[in-house]
């Protein structure tokens, strides 16, 4: 499965919502909500590459960003803002709550699925309740990608960084970026040893705890534990 052509439903309006919606455009999906707490701007026809690098410039200038921008987007009929709301009524492939710690209930998760999204993929610390994740794991044709894996590139860099500090150097975005995705392809690769069911799919949550355990478990064996 490939990100290009599908359709992608992003909460929040922060770093992690707007690098998500960007890596997502790189990969050639369409990005078609971000959000806040004050409501949802959605874009049926997807946000461009341009939309997010002026949300990104103006991201804690304006009091409410994605309201300023619907206010100036020259093609007004192309975005709306739609107050009070939040993404997961839309149609979608995949999900990424990158907002706030139970963003999406039981419900929300039900509506989802109703809409053949494919991927729920956390972005925030624990976007989905207890209900939302039974919700997702009770259906057939939607995963769940828990945040300990899904979100760990971000640790991942911190860890580059410091190594890079360590050492006094300075690496090109190209090398770091290449790391990261190493990385993330074994992590990937973990949670899809660990999580394997007995009808051979993938349970990445799982996966995720499994594989997290263990290299726990062997860090604390190697330090005497």
């Amino acid at each position: 499965m490939t990100l290009e052509g599908l359709k992608v439903a992003v909460s929040g309006a922060g770093n992690v919502a707007l690098y998500a919606a960007k890596k997502a455009l790189e990969n050639k999906a369409k990005v078609i909500t971000l959000s806040n707490s004050r409501g949802v701007l959605y874009k049926a026809k997807g946000f461009t590459n341009s939309d997010i690098d002026w949300l990104i410039k103006y991201d804690n200038i304006k009091d409410n960003t994605l309201l300023s921008f619907s206010e100036e987007d020259s093609k007004k009929s192309e975005v709306e803002w739609r107050a009070g709301e939040k993404p997961w009524q839309y149609q979608c492939d995949v999900a990424i709550p990158c907002a706030t710690q139970n963003e999406m209930n039981g419900e929300e998760a039900k509506q989802l699925i109703d809409n053949d999204c494919k991927v729920v993929i956390c972005g925030a610390n624990m976007p989905c309740t207890s209900e939302a994740i039974a919700a997702i794991h009770g259906a057939n044709d939607c995963c769940y990608i828990p945040g300990k894996a899904s979100n760990a590139g971000g640790v991942a860099v911190s860890g580059l960084e410091m190594s890079q500090n360590a050492g006094f150097e300075s690496q090109t975005f190209e090398y770091l970026d290449g790391r990261l995705q190493d990385i993330m392809k074994h992590i990937h690769a973990q949670c899809a040893e660990c999580g394997k069911t007995e009808n051979g799919s993938v349970d990445y949550e799982k996966g995720a705890s499994i594989a997290g355990f263990h290299i726990l478990a062997k860090a604390m064996l190697a330090q005497g534990v």
